[in-house]
């Protein structure tokens, strides 16, 4: 069953600027028991793959299976001690590269990166993106235009705990975080990335990234969602953005 609930504690809200006081919703991080199929267009794989090139003694890591999976019983093991890991993200808007933190949150970033090489966000979208705020995507089930009602509600099949108190904060724009529902233990494939500073958001969810090129492509994404006086409401018309290929880079 879906569960819509607001993780930001009421306090909290009350000294919110208008465009925050929207919060964030809680979705619930479980996705059905099927495996979906995607095939990643090879366009988004070669766009991808020369952007990696562009960075000196950056190297693309393969993927782990050639078509996309969605259903696991937990993350495996891909990242190594004393690596550098950067994502980059294909986005229908064009290209944002996220530096990533596995010293600081182990956890989110060996999730994150397990999940991209089995092509998990591959087709996925920003499904909740609110101007001023942050843009949110990484639910499996956004694939499907005919369950926009479920968006918000999928994961991978597991969940598992949040990393703060590590010195990372989300006071400016392009913090890259985990989302989760009201349990600080349900983090699973939903993410996040600041649109502003949300300091607010401090000790409450993981930060394990940060945008470190294409802030013009994040701040370009489709807002789907504005947030005002009387809460968050969709906005009509709105098109998602497509997260078409995840890319994991290394040194």
């Amino acid at each position: 069953m879906k569960q819509l609930i607001w993780i930001i504690p009421a306090a909290l809200l009350a000294s919110c600027a208008p465009m925050q006081q929207g919060g964030m919703k809680a979705m619930e991080q479980r996705d059905g028991t099927t495996q979906a199929r995607y095939q990643v267009p090879t366009s988004a794989v070669m766009s991808t793959a020369e952007a990696a090139q562009k960075d000196a003694g950056w190297q693309a890591l393969p993927y782990l299976t050639p078509q996309r999976t969605t259903v696991f019983t937990r993350a495996e093991q891909v990242t190594e001690p004393g690596k550098q890991y950067r994502a980059v993200l294909n986005t229908s808007r064009g290209l944002i590269t996220l530096e990533l933190y596995p010293d600081k949150a182990p956890q989110a970033v060996n999730n994150f990166i397990f999940l991209a090489r089995n092509h998990f966000y591959a087709g996925t979208r920003f499904h909740r993106v609110i101007d001023g705020f942050m843009a949110q995507g990484g639910d499996p089930l956004s694939t499907d235009s005919a369950r926009q009602a479920d968006w918000g509600t999928g994961g991978p099949g597991y969940q598992f705990a949040y990393e703060v108190n590590n010195g990372l904060n989300f006071n400016e724009a392009g913090v890259l975080g985990m989302a989760r529902s009201a349990s600080p233990d349900s983090q699973g494939s939903q993410f996040f990335i600041t649109l502003a500073p949300a300091s607010f958001l401090n000790g409450q969810y993981t930060v394990f990234g940060r945008v470190v090129s294409g802030m013009d492509v994040l701040q370009a994404l489709t807002k789907t969602s504005a947030s005002g006086a009387y809460g968050e409401q969709p906005i009509p018309g709105a098109q998602a953005d497509v997260l078409n290929s995840v890319t994991i880079l290394t040194r």
